[in-house]
């Protein structure tokens, strides 16, 4: 295959401050019925197909999954794997992910209309993996050398294009919308992890404030990113980052605040992930902002209700 290259560009460390308007959002677990004890929810459309897995690969192996709200499953695995992974879904239901064959090599795939496409970087032969994919059809991902270092790519058509930027040192593409923006983290210290996103070669530093550990993990084409972070005391919280103000928006599930990861957003400002119960069971969820206009008449029916109040007290 031919490799092309991206030009090395600086990262930009930016100051970034939390949002001062919070967006409220209603929460709904999701349990796979394959494995009541483990299900993630990775990526999300704008018809609000969600792709993910159930398995944690140890008890029982990870198989993939489409899933309709909300409780229709699909399951989608590559022909013959011993595991799969499905993590990126686009707005004509294309889906990116990884799966590991019999010997325990793991490859990245697309599945097209139902025709599955192994993908294999050319430059290792244990890791490939794929972890978002855009409506042009273009994926984002990584390999991994012999050290164990990551290597991000995105990959279109059997091409990959390589991402570097100043300070990589181990860092995976998680997400690319459809202008070709990219987000993902770097880890340069193997313990510590910075996440970054890319507009046509302009990288920025995503770190949410206070937190010792940052990944962005998903992106939508209206300018927000999401992943999570780590605080101070170890807690593990998900966020939304708005491009347009650099501001942040902590977002943790009531039933695992602490212990919530957010990996995929849509254009509508749905979220997927998943956190651990207090039974230290994986639980995924869909997370869900009001649409503008309920919010509008949530309030207006609020008015009304309030006004012949205050003019009956005037009478």
């Amino acid at each position: 295959m031919k490799t092309s290259l991206l030009c090395v560009c600086a990262v930009l460390a930016l100051r970034t401050p939390v949002s001062a308007s919070t967006v409220t959002y209603s929460f709904q677990s999701v349990i796979n019925p394959g494995d009541a004890a483990f299900t993630q929810l990775l990526g999300i459309n704008n018809a609000s197909v969600i792709a993910g897995y159930f398995g944690d690969g140890v008890i029982l192996p990870n198989k993939g999954f489409t899933l309709v709200l909300p409780n229709n499953f699909t399951p989608e695995n590559f022909p013959g794997s011993a595991q799969t992974q499905v993590v990126g879904i686009n707005n004509v239901g294309e889906t990116a992910g990884f799966w590991i064959d019999g010997a325990g090599v793991i490859h990245g795939f697309t599945d097209v209309g139902g025709v599955f496409t192994s993908v294999d970087n050319p430059q290792t032969t244990t890791v490939t993996q794929l972890l978002g994919v855009n409506d042009g059809g273009r994926a984002a991902g990584y390999w991994t050398d012999a050290a164990g270092n990551f290597h991000p790519f995105t990959w279109l058509g059997g091409a990959f294009t390589p991402i570097s930027f100043s300070g990589l040192v181990s860092s995976q593409a998680t997400g690319v919308n459809n202008v070709g923006n990219v987000v993902g983290f770097n880890m340069p210290t193997g313990l510590t992890s910075d996440g970054f996103l890319d507009i046509g070669g302009v990288f920025t530093k995503l770190d949410y404030p206070g937190s010792v550990f940052t990944q962005a993990l998903g992106l939508n084409n209206v300018g927000k990113v999401v992943g999570t972070y780590i605080d101070g005391t170890g807690g593990m919280h998900g966020f939304v980052y708005t491009v347009a103000d650099g501001t942040y928006q902590s977002v943790d599930d009531p039933n695992g605040i602490g212990t919530t990861t957010v990996n995929g957003i849509n254009d509508k400002g749905q979220l997927v992930g998943f956190y651990v119960d207090g039974n230290d069971n994986t639980i995924g969820f869909v997370a869900t902002a009001p649409e503008p206009g309920s919010v509008f008449l949530t309030l207006l029916g609020v008015m009304l209700a309030v006004v012949p109040k205050l003019r009956t007290r005037n009478a």
